[in-house]
């Protein structure tokens, strides 16, 4: 092998081990779906009525120490020859009724194929599903809309006036599912914690869609720290 020859093989070799270092290693996904009522705050914010059942944020691929895999770019190149953000959200009019209806975008004035491009852009790139944007899609839809993982029946809990211990919260899913989910807590003016995403864990498989349910490494995110003591909103739908 000649001097030329050696060092190409060499930086294709150090590519291939950047884009598995920085993407196609991840451990597991995570399903998060939204409470709309927690997360439009104020109101005015968001496109009215809003839905009265849990939305679909997104559907990411996690390292095992629950960070999310990095966008794809420039510095980031997880995948190879991944279907681009544009031509990912051509392809799902398939779709699109039951996208528009189940993954909206919640905020007042942009339009919902703005938060598909997002999350393809940020998460569905670097999926196993890089080269099959209408599967990503089309698989998180039936994740988030089959019993399996209905936030209310989970939770255990109706929206009400009434504050839950977070702790309560989680167990009631774990003794449910097997699994503890990861709950994301919104925080208001004088410090009152609000229920706005329920994320479900999933092992990663070499088949698709991903469908083991696993225990989250961290059980809490956003305004809330302390299962123990935090006492949540999960107010009724608006």
């Amino acid at each position: 092998m000649g001097i030329k020859q050696f060092i190409g093989y060499s930086l294709l070799v150090l590519a291939s081990l950047v884009v598995s270092a920085q993407g196609s290693d991840f451990e597991f996904y995570k399903l998060s779906l939204i409470w709309p009522s927690s997360a439009c705050y104020p109101l005015s914010n968001c496109t009215t009525p809003l839905p009265t059942f849990f939305t679909i944020h997104g559907l990411w691929p996690t390292f095992a120490n629950d960070t999310a895999v990095p966008a794809y770019g420039p510095n980031n190149r997880c995948n190879a020859n991944p279907v681009g953000p544009d031509a990912a959200v051509a392809k799902l009019t398939p779709i699109k009724d039951r996208l528009n209806e189940r993954w909206p975008n919640l905020r007042a004035g942009v339009e919902n194929s703005v938060f598909w491009r997002h999350e393809w852009q940020k998460h569905g790139i670097c999926s196993d599903y890089y080269k099959d944007p209408l599967s990503y899609f089309n698989d998180t839809l039936n994740l988030a809309t089959s019993t399996t993982f209905d936030p209310f029946k989970a939770l255990g809990v109706q929206p009400s006036d009434t504050r839950y211990l977070l702790n309560t919260l989680l167990q009631n899913v774990y003794t449910k599912m097997g699994a503890y989910p990861q709950i994301s807590c919104s925080q208001r003016s004088g410090g009152a914690l609000y229920l706005r995403e329920i994320r479900f864990c999933l092992k990663r498989t070499k088949k698709t869609p991903p469908s083991v349910v696993q225990s989250c490494p961290t059980t809490v995110a956003g305004g809330c720290k302390d299962p123990l003591t935090d006492n949540v909103h999960f107010p009724p739908a608006n």
